[in-house]
């Protein structure tokens, strides 16, 4: 069973930044378009970033637009998410996989990485 690994959250005040990784073996990440998620406590997950195989094709969620930017680096494998001022309603679990999740080499959702922001 592949998953992904992603990493990078933590606790921030409100207005603050963080930026997640999401890497995996091989070049598992390299041809594939890669979206992040996030999971709220109450609420269904949610895409907020996705990265194409070209930059100008990068899509976002409207309540994350201009404040996160998704990036990859193929050298490394891994796909990144910065996410700029941040507020509590950004709380959640964040996860990446394939865009669309789970019909790629990721047969599961990885563990995730927490991110809470408080106000």
């Amino acid at each position: 069973q592949v998953q992904p690994v992603e990493s990078g959250g933590g606790l921030v005040h409100a207005g603050g930044s963080l930026r997640l990784s999401c890497v995996a073996s091989g070049n598992l990440l390299s041809n594939l378009a890669v979206g992040w998620w996030r999971l709220a406590p109450g609420k269904e997950r949610e895409q907020v970033a996705c990265t194409r195989l070209t930059a100008d094709k990068n899509t976002y969620a409207d309540s994350v637009k201009v404040r996160f930017t998704v990036s990859r680096d193929p050298a490394k494998n891994a796909v990144y998410l910065q996410m700029n001022s941040l507020n509590p309603e950004d709380t959640a679990v964040y996860y990446c996989n394939t865009d669309p999740p789970l019909v790629g080499p990721f047969t599961s959702w990885g563990q995730g990485t927490q991110v809470t922001v408080s106000s």
